[in-house]
């Protein structure tokens, strides 16, 4: 059975969206993130009440995420 590819994007000011099948790994000595869900939103600010996960505390922080480098000019001009 082929699975679709995992994907992830960055909400403006929020967490990643991660879809597909995945295993979110935790770091050692911590608790297992475990989840059967397709999508979950990891937080980017590092003020989440339930890491790694988001819990809408960007909201609260006032959470701003870098903006992307500026796109490189293509060679067709």
């Amino acid at each position: 059975m082929d699975s679709e590819p995992v994907t992830i994007t960055p909400c403006p000011d929020g967490p990643l969206l991660v879809r597909g099948d995945f295993t979110v790994l935790t770091a050692p000595g911590r608790e297992e993130t475990a989840t059967d869900r397709r999508v979950v939103a990891l937080c980017r600010c590092g003020k989440t009440g339930i890491p790694p996960l988001c819990d809408g505390s960007h909201r609260a922080v006032g959470f701003r995420a870098p903006a992307p480098p500026p796109a490189e000019p293509s060679e067709d001009g």
